[in-house]
């Protein structure tokens, strides 16, 4: 009878370390391949370059207003000459900061949103791990977090097509929603 005992007790404790459900991610191809960092990448693009245009058409005036003063600084007093000199430096302080303001306002921007973007697929990874029975989902990136893994534990493109389906669910939603 203590033999029987023992040998259940055995038999449940083995039965009771089931190994956990793990997997990983490639965090680099996850978030690159995301439909919506590749959208939000391309707004900044093209907000990037309108303020680059804006800011090469500004400096473009700025440039012909120099070359002006260049021009007609002869037929100038050494006041006048003076005082335009300063002008100019001043629009051209105040073209630099402009410049400064705008780039950093539309890089903090760019940070919040992706910072956003990562924060939900982070929390789409999790919320994946639980409906799936995963224990632990481990990310991998360029640094090498995970120098190796058994084959098949890889579940990016799992992830990323149900991520990306999921989004474009949404979307299909909102068009049709739009539509009524």
């Amino acid at each position: 009878m203590k033999k029987i005992i023992l040998s259940l007790a055995v038999v449940g404790s083995i039965l009771s370390c089931t190994p956990d459900k793990t997997a990983y991610v490639d965090n680099t191809v996850l978030i690159q391949d995301y439909y919506k960092m590749k959208s939000t990448e391309a707004r900044f693009e093209k907000k990037s370059q309108a303020l680059s245009d804006e800011l090469d058409s500004v400096a473009g005036e700025f440039q012909k207003e120099v070359q002006e003063f260049q021009e007609g600084m002869d037929r100038m007093s050494n006041k006048q000459r003076e005082e335009k000199q300063n002008e100019l430096m001043q629009k051209q302080q105040m073209l630099q900061q402009r410049q400064q303001q705008q780039s950093q306002m539309l890089r903090q921007e760019s940070d919040q949103a992706i910072d956003s973007l990562i924060e939900e697929v982070k929390d789409y990874v999790a919320e994946y791990g639980k409906e799936r029975g995963y224990s632990y989902i481990f990310g991998s990136n360029e640094s090498a977090n995970i120098m190796y893994a058994k084959e098949g534990l890889d579940i990016t493109e799992e992830v990323l097509e149900k991520l990306n389906a999921e989004e474009g669910s949404s979307k299909e939603k909102k068009k049709q929603d739009t539509e009524e």
